[in-house]
């Protein structure tokens, strides 16, 4: 006899539909998987058999083959436990016709018959809202918060094939999970606070402008000055994610397995930091069974690469793509699959080999020929993308003992929210949310400078010799330090300032332009 039950397919971040065909013949008992499955879609077959036993249900010898249709795309993971186990035992007449509404699973089996949690169901949920809106979604317990982020599925959380079997009979129900009602998930704020942090006025100042315009930042000092204190501290000046934001986080999350048992929705920026020993593939992402690497993990959040010179080469040069397009393809011979890739950099790095190049109070021992070659390892390209470079000083001991009360994160955080509010009213309607992701096409539109602030911009394009990159990407800059004070022309006081956080372009013309 041949029974079909629905299931998905998860490539990359978008589910497709999948059909699990069984066939029940008379011949030698076996059971053959067949529709392109990896070695752990084929291990299948045994989860399934114990499965079925220990729940009490009779495993047919008999000839069984599953197709998993179409068989072009390949499927990988354990998710087709559930399917399978139901299929065979539909095949072999022992559920009957089921239920009448249009059922979908997904879910792996233990060995005892009970349901374990899979990666990836939060966006198979949202493919399948898509393709089939009313369908029944049967998932495991673990995963049904997730699942219930897309509001036009029924949901139905299981513990067990047991369970399953019973509802399919119409001998018992499974609980329904509806979505977390609200427009936009609570916000939470974790990390340092700018209060905690003593001193770097200036820095402070490049965090909030960084943070409300979701531009890259570079942090140099010498060991111990603050930086990475201060990468720590931007989770907390940044605006609470949107509600469209959350599901994207969720879903990436969902996708690479990093969601918690019965986590829903994530409400938190990501913060990632990668050691400086991470590969291309795990920092761009890939991998024989592709994941989302940390660029893609980062999105909506901050990716922190503290002592960014000791990240290997290619690993940096792989940083340029994303951070020009924000998104990240991984190509592999099978298929292409798009991530995407909207964070916020930040990294870190000494003056010098020694880290005290430059520094007012121990001296440096490396030669101008050391320094030259580790400043070397961020290439002109990298640096380019980079949108603030800021000195982080040493503190003297006065600052360090200093009283006086230093403004908090949460008054940053207003600022910068107040920000972000001007830039998505000016972008309304074009898919951009922050200056940074602005086009060459929209900063001639929208970066509007008086004609003071036009000459500056002359004199520094050409003493300073800017690519047409870094020329747009300054008065990105500009940009958002006018959004902070609340002005819709670009004054030269606003150029100044966005300058002077360009300082790796400097060269031996810092003096001339100043």
């Amino acid at each position: 006899m041949l029974a079909i039950v629905n299931s998905v397919v998860l490539v990359g971040l978008e589910g497709q539909s999948v059909r699990v065909e069984v066939d029940i013949s008379n011949g030698l008992p076996v059971c053959d998987i067949v529709g392109l499955p990896d070695p752990s879609v084929k291990e299948a077959r045994e989860r399934v058999r114990a499965a079925i036993k220990n729940s009490g249900f009779d495993f047919p010898l008999r000839r069984i083959i599953v197709n998993l249709a179409p068989g072009d795309i390949k499927k990988e993971g354990p998710i087709y436990d559930l399917p399978i186990a139901l299929g065979i035992l539909m095949a072999a007449e022992e559920l009957g016709s089921g239920p009448e509404a249009v059922i979908y699973a997904v879910g792996e089996l233990s060995l005892e018959g009970s349901l374990r949690p899979i990666p990836g169901v939060l966006p198979m949920a949202l493919a399948l809202q898509e393709f089939q809106p009313g369908a029944t979604f049967i998932v495991p317990a673990a995963n049904a918060n997730e699942a219930a982020l897309a509001s036009r599925l029924k949901v139905l959380a299981a513990e067990s094939l047991a369970q399953v079997v019973a509802y399919w009979r119409g001998e018992g129900e499974l609980p329904e999970v509806k979505p977390a009602t609200g427009d936009s998930p609570t916000p939470v704020f974790n990390g340092v606070d700018l209060a905690d942090i003593k001193g770097q006025a200036a820095a402070k100042r490049g965090l909030e402008i960084a943070a409300a315009g979701g531009h890259n930042i570079l942090l140099i000092g010498s060991p111990g000055a603050g930086k990475t204190m201060l990468a720590r501290s931007l989770p907390s000046i940044l605006p609470p994610l949107t509600y469209e934001e959350a599901l994207t986080v969720t879903k990436i999350y969902s996708a690479a397995g990093l969601l918690a048992p019965g986590q829903g929705l994530v409400t938190e920026r990501p913060f990632r930091t990668p050691h400086h020993t991470a590969s291309t593939a795990s920092i761009i992402g890939g991998g024989r069974i592709p994941k989302p690497g940390e660029v893609s993990l980062a999105t909506h959040g901050v990716l922190f690469l503290d002592e960014m010179a000791e990240y290997r080469r290619d690993v940096l040069e792989a940083l340029r793509q994303p951070l020009e397009d924000r998104v990240v393809t991984v190509s592999r011979v099978a298929a292409a699959i798009t991530y995407p890739a909207d964070f916020l950099l930040i990294g870190s790095m000494n003056p010098c080999p020694c880290g005290y190049y430059g520094d007012p109070v121990k001296e440096c021992l490396c030669t101008p020929h050391q320094v030259a070659q580790y400043r070397k390892r961020l290439s002109g390209p990298l640096l380019d993308r980079i949108d603030l470079h800021l000195e982080v000083p040493r503190l003297t001991y006065n600052e360090v003992e200093a009283g006086a009360t230093l403004e908090n994160s949460a008054t940053v955080r207003e600022r910068v929210r107040a920000a972000r509010q001007r830039q998505l009213e000016r972008f309304k309607g074009t898919g951009v949310t922050c200056n940074a992701a602005m086009s060459s096409r929209q900063v001639h539109q929208f970066c509007r400078l008086v004609p003071q602030a036009r000459s500056l911009l002359c004199d520094a394009f050409n003493k300073l010799g800017l690519s047409m990159r870094a020329h747009d990407r300054l008065l990105k800059v500009a940009r958002t330090i006018a959004d902070l004070e609340g002005s819709e022309l670009i004054t030269a006081a606003h150029l100044a300032e966005a300058i002077q956080y360009r300082s790796l372009d400097w060269g031996e013309e810092k003096q001339a332009i100043r």
